[in-house]
């Protein structure tokens, strides 16, 4: 026996289906309510898509390591400093 939910989903057909052919996006209870149509809807799945946050994200944690080595290479080089002139 099978038992499940009915669920609502937006379902985004990919323009280059090299390697995926669609995504499926399943809604939040209530989220098609209130005043939000479907082009809203389809809308913040395309942008959730495209990723528009996370590269920008994915260059923060590289400079935020670079930022640590170049902190670790100065401290390094001072403690040797240190060692050698006393």
């Amino acid at each position: 026996m099978v038992k499940g939910i009915s669920r609502q989903v937006i379902v985004v057909h990919s323009p280059d289906p090299n390697l995926f052919e669609q995504a499926i996006f399943i809604l939040k209870d209530g989220a098609v309510g209130e005043g939000v149509t479907d082009e809203a809807l389809l809308k913040e799945a395309q942008k959730a898509i495209h990723g528009g946050d996370r590269q920008g994200k994915r260059r923060h944690l590289y400079l935020y390591g670079a930022v640590w080595a170049a902190g670790g290479a100065v401290l390094t080089g001072l403690v040797w400093l240190a060692t050698v002139l006393l």
